[in-house]
């Protein structure tokens, strides 16, 4: 099959009407809007599809909450702080155990920030994105293709563990455009039979409620502990990453996005300097790929994360090795991307110097 050149917005969204999207409900903001834009054009044309660009990210969310409700596969995006705002919405979604695809395209943060790329949004996506005891699939892919092949995974394993599961992009992939193929035609789903949808019951099952609220304290933590239940089965199905040059690494770089594909380039100039230097990618961030990780780094004397924020996705990395060995970091922020050379250096730093 023929590739096609895209920006990555866009393809986003074509990869999402293949793998099924029939409801799209969003607020456009800079880095994402390409996306909304595509959409708004593609699913004008074609039957059977929903486009609407909500009055503000808060309403977006809960239109997303009501077509999850009915089984419809549904996608929203924003960036950082249109994601904030859609917080509440997110957590109401987790609550009633409904799927739904989140993108965010991130920027720089905290405020409104700036419209260059960011990944300062790791916290809020792996840890804290709304109130209460819930998490998120977190995929994190660093290529237009590989955006492409991750948005149907999103979808059936939000589908099957019944959350809602987020791509988190970021300026450089959303905007970058890169050589991309489609490998599967769009994807009939409305065959797939949902008992818990409220699609109505015909009198031949009975009546679905979808509900976050609980006023019984223990029907609350039974549905919690069911809840968790899924994610630990979760952590045992679904972690993935990539490891690059690891099997003899004494200094393991840890990256995610597109940070992890400039982390590449300066571990081969390591290499190329006698530095055995290695590449560690999760594309999972949650569930976070622990044991491979530790897999990777066994012959590693220490480890060097590399973020495009002060530092999140570093508290990870120590606990998935269970603070055994040091873990260093370098980061940029602000928008500002790290330069191969840059980290080079902290990886020369860390060996002592070019061997």
């Amino acid at each position: 099959m023929a590739k096609s050149l895209m920006k990555g917005n866009e393809a986003l969204a074509e990869a999402a009407i293949r793998a099924g999207c029939k409801c799209f409900f969003g607020y456009p903001i800079t880095p994402q809007t390409e996306l909304s834009a595509y959409l708004s054009k593609r699913m004008k044309t074609a039957e059977g599809f929903t486009f609407l660009q909500a009055e503000s990210e808060v309403a977006a969310i809960n239109m997303v909450y009501g077509a999850a409700a009915a089984g419809v596969r549904v996608m929203t995006s924003s960036s950082s702080p249109g994601i904030s705002l859609k917080s509440e919405g997110i957590s109401y979604i987790a609550g009633a155990d409904l799927p739904c695809v989140i993108i965010n395209v991130q920027r720089g943060c905290p405020g409104l920030g700036g419209i260059q790329p960011s990944q300062a949004d790791y916290w809020q996506a792996t840890k804290g994105l709304g109130h209460g005891d819930f998490r998120l699939l977190v995929y994190a892919p660093s290529s237009v293709q590989e955006m492409v092949d991750t948005i149907g995974k999103a979808f059936d394993n939000a589908e099957k563990f019944r959350l809602p599961a987020m791509l988190l992009a970021d300026g450089i992939l959303g905007q970058m455009m890169e050589p991309v193929e489609f490998i599967d035609d769009l994807q009939n789903t409305e065959e797939n039979v949902k008992e818990w949808a409220t699609t109505g019951h015909k009198n031949q099952r009975k009546h679905n409620i979808v509900n976050s609220l609980y006023l019984q304290p223990n029907e609350l933590e039974d549905s919690n502990r069911a809840r968790w239940e899924r994610y630990a089965q979760m952590e045992k199905e679904l972690p993935e990453a990539e490891s690059y040059l690891t099997e003899d690494a004494d200094i393991v770089v840890v990256g995610y996005g597109s940070t992890a594909r400039i982390a590449k380039s300066a571990v081969n100039k390591a290499r190329e300097k006698g530095i055995k230097a290695g590449l560690f990618r999760p594309i999972t961030l949650f569930p976070y790929p622990k044991e491979l990780l530790i897999k990777a780094s066994e012959k590693a004397t220490s480890l060097l994360t590399v973020e495009m924020s002060m530092g999140q996705m570093v508290d990870d990395v120590r606990a998935a090795i269970e603070y055994k060995k040091p873990v260093h970091f370098y980061g940029r922020t602000g928008g500002i991307i790290p330069k191969p050379g840059e980290i080079l250096s902290e990886i020369e730093k860390i060996a002592g110097g070019v061997k």
